[in-house]
C-alpha cells in the first residue's frame, strides 16, 4: 500500500484521508483507455440519474481511476450532460503519483482528484463507481471492501462495482447498497459479441470464481448462451435482433430480468442479484 503523498480534499478545501481515514487498499495496475467505461457511465446516468438529481450534494466518487484520469474526466462530462450540470466527481487513487499526474485535468468544483481508497477519503458521495479495482484483489477482500465503501455513502447512496475488457466492449457490474448487491448487469458491443459465454471472463470478482456447474451464475450465462444460439436465424437481421430474442428467451425461462427492451437494444441485460448469487 502506498503510504505517502498529499492529503486529499473534496475539491472545496475539506480535509480527506488523515488518521482514521487513511487510504485503504493497494496500488493496482492502473491500465485504462479513453471510452473504456462509456457503457457503465451511460447506464449510471439512466439507472441512477434520479438519485443524483434528488441529491442536495450530487457528489460522485470515481475510485481507482488508474494511471490516467481520462475515465474520470469522461464520467464527469457524461453526468453533467445527461443528469445535472452541477454534479461533482472526485477521482480517488491510492497512489500519490497518480493523483499528482491527474492534477492538470482537474476542473474544480466539478472535477477534482485526491488520494484515497475504500474509505473514500472521508467523503460522503451519493454514488461510487469502482471499476476494474476489486478484480485485482483476492475474493476474500470483496465483502469487506463493499462494506467499507457503502458505509461511507450518503443516505440512500449506491456503489457500482464491476469489470470490463480493455476497450470497453464487454463488461459486467453490480449495483450495491448498504444491504448488499441488488443486481447484476451484463453489457456488450453487440457487433463484436461472438457468444454470451464470453461474459464469464468479465464477471465481477464476487462471481467470477462461481462460474461452474451447480452455481446460479453459471446457469444464467448458460441460459443466455442457449438463447443466443437458438436465435441464430435472426443473425441476418443484425446482432441487435439476435440479442433481443436471446434476452426475451431468458426472461421467458423465468430469470428475473429487471430492465426493459430499450436497454436490451443497447446490448444490456440486468438481472436481480438473488438469482445469480453464489450458493
Amino acid at each position: 500500500m502506498a503510504r505517502s503523498g498529499p492529503t486529499p480534499t473534496d475539491g472545496r478545501g475539506a480535509t480527506g484521508a488523515t488518521g482514521r481515514n487513511a487510504p485503504q487498499g493497494v496500488v493496482t495496475r492502473g491500465t485504462t483507455n479513453p471510452n473504456r467505461l462509456r457503457r457503465v457511465d451511460n447506464w449510471i446516468a439512466t439507472t441512477c440519474g434520479d438519485l443524483l438529481r434528488d441529491a442536495v450534494d450530487p457528489l460522485v466518487v470515481d475510485l481507482g481511476y488508474g494511471a490516467s484520469p481520462v475515465t474520470a474526466v469522461e464520467l464527469r462530462a457524461r453526468l453533467a450532460a445527461l443528469v445535472r450540470p452541477d454534479v461533482r466527481v472526485v477521482g480517488l487513487e491510492i497512489d500519490p503519483q497518480r493523483v499528482a499526474d491527474a492534477a492538470p485535468a482537474a476542473d474544480p468544483p466539478g472535477l477534482t482528484f485526491a488520494r484515497g481508497g475504500f474509505e473514500l477519503a472521508g467523503l460522503r458521495p451519493v454514488l461510487v463507481r469502482a471499476f476494474n479495482v476489486l478484480r485485482q484483489y483476492d475474493e476474500s477482500a470483496v465483502d469487506p471492501a463493499w462494506r467499507t465503501m457503502t458505509g461511507g455513502l450518503a443516505p440512500g447512496g449506491v456503489l457500482v462495482e464491476g469489470t470490463c475488457d480493455e476497450l470497453g466492449r464487454l463488461g459486467a457490474w453490480l449495483l450495491v447498497d448498504g444491504t448488499g448487491p441488488r443486481s447484476l448487469t451484463l453489457a456488450a458491443r453487440l457487433s463484436t459479441l461472438d457468444t454470451p459465454a464470453t461474459f464469464a471472463e468479465r464477471l465481477p470478482k464476487a462471481l467470477i470464481h462461481y462460474n461452474v456447474p451447480g452455481e446460479p451464475v453459471h446457469a444464467f450465462i448458460a441460459a443466455l448462451d442457449d438463447g443466443w444460439r437458438a436465435a441464430a436465424p435472426y443473425a441476418p437481421f443484425g446482432p441487435r435482433q439476435r440479442w433481443l430474442q436471446a434476452v426475451a428467451a431468458v426472461r421467458a425461462a423465468g430469470w428475473p430480468v429487471l430492465d426493459r427492451p430499450s436497454r436490451w437494444r443497447l446490448g444490456e441485460l440486468t438481472v436481480a442479484w438473488p438469482a445469480v448469487a453464489p450458493t
